[in-house]
């Protein structure tokens, strides 16, 4: 089979692999769509090469699967993975947060295991979850990861139609917590440095967009709340300043939800967080049993998850996809099997 690796310094190449085979506990997926992530970029810009096939966000039907497999589970299956996986019995992977076991795990296309970007994947049968017959494979990747981390930050926040949320980024993950912010009933304030990223925002429902290249975005989204501030806010970039401002932009008693990994930031506690009686939450992709409300909030909501999907290749077309994503223009990237 085929799939994708980096040899390092943004360079991105397709090897011959053996196909895999499911031994006890195990599935094989015939992929059907993988999601290009904004964590991938880390590895695709490193100087070293990568071993592992890439590709986290997996989405296909069941090709194979081993002895000890759920009951539920049936060859020819729509499926999505939750793609990790840690020893399987302790509390954290009992809660289905196998990302957080304290034995360790492997992350299936992030550099321990082999990911999507290929013809099969090899994974463990208790990671997968069915696909709604509504939703397509495309979705399905996008919901894996990136749209997924993003819906969970806002419902970990509890949002509704009595929010203003700032959304903070509007790559892949951000331009996801907007359409779902908006799903939500709240109203949404996008902010982002791109212009084609601040027109995907409006174009998915953000009521206004900010350019912090252009303007205070502090001062914008108070300007824009009558001097009081989001309600909450979602930070999706990993920037510095703006793991800042997603604080300073907050109305009292306000919420913040952290899903950008990047580098630390100062923050002012005194002002920023005690005096405002503000709450920060910290959220990493989501559960498995997450994964499931996740589809079915989209299932139930018809949000455009689609419309944010804007670029789509075929897997011989792996350098081009990885160059055009690396320029952080584009909406949310894929990568669709026949």
């Amino acid at each position: 089979m085929r799939g994708v690796t980096f040899k390092g310094n943004r360079e991105a190449e397709i090897q011959e692999f053996p196909d895999p085979h499911a031994g006890p506990g195990d599935a094989v997926l015939r992929v059907r769509a993988s999601g290009l992530c904004g964590s991938d970029l880390h590895r695709y810009r490193a100087g070293d090469p990568t071993v592992m096939i890439t590709g986290h966000e997996p989405c296909g039907v069941i090709e194979e699967l081993g002895p000890g497999a759920p009951p539920g589970l049936n060859l020819g299956d729509r499926v999505m993975c939750h793609h990790y996986a840690g020893c399987g019995v302790c509390r954290n992977c009992a809660m289905g947060y196998e990302q957080l076991c304290p034995q360790g795990r492997v992350t299936y296309g992030g550099g321990t295991g082999h990911g999507a970007n290929a013809d099969f994947i090899l994974v463990p049968s208790r990671s997968l979850v069915h696909l709604p017959d509504e939703l397509s494979f495309e979705e399905g990747a996008a919901i894996s990861c990136g749209t997924g981390t993003a819906w969970n930050g806002l419902s970990k926040m509890d949002i509704s139609g009595k929010d203003t949320v700032a959304v903070f980024g509007q790559g892949p993950v951000g331009l996801s917590g907007t359409l779902s912010a908006k799903a939500m009933g709240a109203r949404v304030i996008a902010v982002d440095v791109v212009p084609e990223r601040l027109e995907l925002a409006r174009d998915l429902g953000a009521e206004y967009v900010i350019n912090p290249l252009e303007t205070d975005p502090v001062e914008a989204i108070r300007d824009l709340t009558g001097g009081a501030g989001a309600t909450a806010s979602l930070e999706t970039s990993g920037n510095p300043t703006a793991r800042q401002q997603v604080l300073t932009c907050l109305a009292p008693f306000g919420r913040c939800c952290y899903v950008g990994v990047g580098a630390p930031a100062e923050i002012d506690f005194s002002r920023d967080v005690i005096f405002k009686v503000i709450t920060i939450y910290g959220s990493w992709t989501f559960s498995k049993s997450e994964l499931i409300e996740i589809a079915d909030f989209f299932v139930q909501t018809g949000a455009p998850l689609s419309r944010h999907i804007t670029h789509r290749y075929t897997l011989d077309q792996a350098v081009e996809a990885f160059q055009t994503f690396d320029g952080a223009t584009t909406g949310k990237c894929v990568f669709l099997f026949d």
